[in-house]
Formats: structure tokens, sequence, C-alpha cells
């Protein structure tokens, strides 16, 4: 959402955490109570405290204007961050990623996928990279990047500038 300043910042939670923590029980459960998993119980224990670790790292996925440049970040442990330059952004558009592409940060076949959850996103090209960012606020990011990068310096697709 635009703030009074004219910048931009919304935080999205997902259930990407909840999911993590879901899978360490099972895995904590298989260790402890499978007679024949005794001898591979410090593996299930370790996938599954890896597992509660990336938890706090994927809680809620922070976009933000950092005055030249976006800022993208999962959290509250700050593991996955990114920034990027609006000068390197050719063009912005509402898009969609797929059931398949799923959560997390990822290739998918529109480009890197940042997403914390639902299927809802902004696609930004930068020359001939994409970058999807998945948001539960699509219009309003789209029209805050428009913004930015200035969406009267070039005739593109709908929804597209600079391009």
């Amino acid at each position: 959402m635009v703030n009074a300043g004219g910048g931009y910042t919304h935080t999205q939670t997902g259930r990407l955490r909840i999911a993590l923590l879901i899978a360490a029980g099972i895995f904590l459960a298989i260790g402890y109570f499978a007679p024949s998993q005794a001898a591979r119980r410090p593996v299930f224990a370790a996938v599954a405290v890896v597992c509660i670790f990336l938890s706090f790292a994927f809680e809620h996925l922070t976009i933000r204007d950092e005055g030249d440049r976006l800022g993208v970040r999962f959290g509250p442990l700050p593991l996955f961050k990114k920034t990027i330059p609006y000068a390197e952004m050719t063009g912005v558009q509402r898009s969609r990623s797929t059931l398949l592409a799923g959560w997390g940060i990822h290739w998918t076949r529109q480009g890197r996928l940042w997403n914390i959850g639902g299927l809802d996103c902004v696609r930004i090209e930068m020359g001939t990279k994409s970058l999807l960012l998945g948001t539960d606020d699509p219009d309003g990011l789209t029209a805050f990047l428009l913004s930015k990068i200035g969406a009267g310096r070039g005739a593109g697709r709908p929804g597209l500038s600079r391009k």
C-alpha cells in the first residue's frame, strides 16, 4: 500500500511457515515412533531442525520502496532478500502464477518467482529477465511501480511500461 510519503510498503503473511512446521513434526514423529527408522533418527531430527529454522525465514514477505529501488524480503529471519533498482525495470504488469509454481523462491516459465502464498503476482521485466513477486495487493504494487518507472516512457502490452 502506498503510504503518506508516497512510498510503498506491504507485508503479506503466508502459509509456508505452517507447512514447514508440519513437516518438522512429521519428521520428528517418524524418527521417534518408527522402530525401523531408529538408525536414521539423527537424520530425521536434523531435517526437522532445518524445517523449523526455515519456518522463521518464510513467515511473511515484505515488499517496500527503498528510495531508488524496490526491496523484497522474506522474514522475520532475513535470510532471503533482494533489491531491484527502478532504473533496471523495463516493464511491470499484474500477473498470476500457477498452483504448480507453488511458494518460495524458484524459477518458473515466466521468470524467477518470490511468493509466500496465493496466485496473484506482479511481473517485473528487466530487459530479458523477469521476476514475479507474489502479493495479495497486485493492483497497488503494479500502480506504484508504474509510477516509479514512468508509465509514459514507451508503449507496450497493457500494464507494461518502458518496453
